[in-house]
C-alpha cells in the first residue's frame, strides 16, 4: 500500500474520531483535516483551496440567504400556519406534506442541497407553530431530498437511463473482439428499480424518522463542547414592496432551479441561487448585515472539509483499491442477492466518505466488467450501485446536503447515526431484494 494512501487513511480515521467526540466544533475538525491533507501532500494546496469555491458551498450559502429572506415575509408565516392548522396538531401530517413536496422537487432539481433549502424553511415554520423544533423535521426532509433524487423519469431524472448507458457503452467499446449485443438500460428501468425505495422513503420520513431525532437541537452554535442558543430578535414587518419581492424572488428562484436543466442549461445552479440572494438585498427583504448573518459559516467549513476528504480519498486511490477487491469477490459468487449485497453495501459505505458520483464512476465499470465475465446482465446491478450512492447520508462527507441538514437540525454525528441506522438497513433490504428480483444479474 502506498505511503500517501496510508497517510490519507490515518487522517480520515482521526477526522471521523473528531466528528464523533465533539471535543471541538465540526467546522474546526473539518478545517484541521484540510490543513493536514494539504501539508502531507494528500491534496495539493491549489486543490485544497478550490474546495472553498465549490458549487455546493456557494449554493448552501446563497440558498440560506434566499430562505432567510422568504422567512421574513408574512406570506411564509401565514402559509405555514395554514398548513399546521390543516394538520390539526399532527407533526406526521406536516411532515407528510413537506416530504411529498421534497420528493417532487428532487425529481426536478438534481441537487438535494437546493431542495432542502427550499422546503426546510416552510416546514420549520409549520412545525414551530405546532411546538416542534428544527431537530424534529431536518432529518426526515434531508433523507427524502437525498434518497429520492432523480428516481422518476421527469426533469433531470429523465436523463438517468442515457447516463447509465454511457457507462456501459464506454466499457464495451474498449473490449477487444466483442461482437455481441451491448446491454441497454431502458428509459423506465431506473424508475422501476428505485420506485419501491422512493415510496418507502416518503412513508418512513413522514411517519417514523422524527421518532429517532432529539426533541431539541443538540448543537446550535458550537464552541468546543458548549452549546450557545441565540434568541432571535423581533423584526418589524416588511414594507409592501419588499414583502411582494420576497415572495416572488423565493418562488422565482425555485422555478428557475426546476427549469434549469431543460430550459437554460447554460446557466449554473449556483448562479441562480446567488442571483436570488442578491435580489433579496436589492429589494430590501434583507439588510446586508442580515444576509451575512444568514450565511451558516460553520456549516460551510464543514462542507469544505468533507469535500476535501472525499477528493483526497479518491485521488490517493482508496476507492479503486477497494473496488478491485470487490470485483474479484463478486466474480466468485453465483447468487444474485449476494452479488447485489456486495455491490450495494460497499458503495453505500464508501459514499459516506467519498463523493457519490466519484464512487459510481469507480464501481459501475467494475460491475459491468464482472457481469461481462460471468455472462450476466449489468442493468440492474448498475442501478443498484446508483441507488446505494444516492442514498448515503450518515456522515458530513456523504453529500453536500448532509452538513446543511446537520446544521439546520442541530445534529451531532452521533445523532445522525442514531437517527439513520434503521432507514439505512431497510433501504438496503428493499433495494437489493427488489432490484435483484426484477432485474437479476444471472
Amino acid at each position: 500500500m502506498e505511503t500517501q494512501l496510508i497517510i490519507c487513511l490515518v487522517i480520515f480515521v482521526l477526522t471521523c474520531i473528531g466528528y464523533m467526540t465533539n471535543t471541538w466544533s465540526l467546522g474546526t475538525v473539518s478545517m484541521l483535516s484540510v490543513v493536514a491533507l494539504s501539508l502531507t501532500g494528500c491534496l495539493t494546496a491549489k486543490d485544497a483551496l478550490s474546495y472553498f469555491s465549490n458549487s455546493n458551498v456557494i449554493m448552501i450559502a446563497t440558498m440560506s440567504v434566499v430562505a432567510a429572506g422568504f422567512n421574513r415575509t408574512a406570506f411564509c408565516t401565514n402559509l405555514a400556519r395554514k398548513i399546521s392548522s390543516l394538520a390539526k396538531g399532527s407533526l406526521v401530517k406536516v411532515l407528510l406534506a413537506y416530504c411529498l413536496l421534497a420528493m417532487l422537487l428532487s425529481q426536478m432539481v438534481q441537487s438535494p442541497v437546493v431542495v432542502f433549502g427550499i422546503v426546510a424553511p416552510l416546514c420549520l415554520k409549520s412545525a414551530e407553530d405546532l411546538g416542534f423544533s428544527a431537530a424534529k423535521i431536518s432529518l426526515p426532509l434531508g433523507i427524502t431530498a437525498i434518497s429520492t433524487c432523480c428516481t422518476l423519469p421527469i426533469g433531470t431524472g429523465a436523463t438517468q437511463a442515457a447516463e447509465l448507458n454511457g457507462y456501459i457503452a464506454s466499457y464495451y467499446e474498449k473490449l477487444e473482439g466483442f461482437t455481441g449485443i451491448i446491454p441497454e438500460v431502458q428509459f423506465f428501468d431506473p424508475m422501476i428499480a428505485r420506485l419501491p425505495l422512493l415510496i418507502f422513503t416518503v412513508v418512513f420520513s413522514a411517519f417514523l424518522a422524527h421518532k429517532f431525532t432529539p426533541a431539541e437541537k443538540n448543537v446550535t452554535e458550537t464552541d468546543g463542547n458548549k452549546t450557545i442558543d441565540k434568541k432571535k430578535p423581533a423584526t418589524a414587518p416588511l414594507p409592501g414592496i419588499s414583502e411582494i419581492a420576497g415572495i416572488l424572488i423565493f418562488f422565482g428562484t425555485a422555478a428557475a432551479l426546476m427549469l434549469q436543466a431543460t430550459v437554460m442549461p447554460q446557466i449554473q445552479i449556483w448562479q441562480i441561487c446567488l442571483l436570488g440572494a442578491v435580489l433579496m438585498i436589492i429589494f430590501g427583504v434583507l439588510k446586508p448585515r442580515e444576509a451575512v448573518q444568514a450565511v451558516p459559516l460553520s456549516m460551510l467549513l464543514l462542507v469544505v472539509g468533507a469535500l476535501a476528504m472525499s477528493g483526497a480519498l479518491s485521488g490517493t486511490g482508496a476507492g479503486q483499491m477497494i473496488g478491485g477487491h470487490i470485483g474479484t469477490l463478486a466474480d466468485k459468487l453465483n447468487n444474485n442477492y449476494l452479488i447485489g449485497l456486495v455491490f450495494f453495501i460497499i458503495p453505500f459505505v464508501l459514499t459516506q466518505f467519498m463523493s457519490n458520483r466519484g464512487t459510481m464512476l469507480i464501481f459501475i465499470p467494475i460491475a459491468v466488467a464482472t457481469c461481462q465475465q460471468i455472462g450476466g446482465n449489468p442493468v440492474g446491478l448498475i442501478i443498484l450501485i446508483q441507488a446505494a450512492c444516492l442514498t448515503a447520508f450518515m456522515t458530513p462527507m456523504a453529500t453536500g446536503a448532509v452538513p446543511y441538514m446537520m446544521e439546520y437540525g442541530g445534529y451531532s454525528q452521533k445523532d445522525l447515526l442514531k437517527g439513520g441506522w434503521l432507514y439505512a438497513l431497510c433501504a438496503a433490504v428493499i433495494t437489493i431484494g427488489w432490484i435483484m428480483t426484477v432485474m437479476p444479474v444471472i
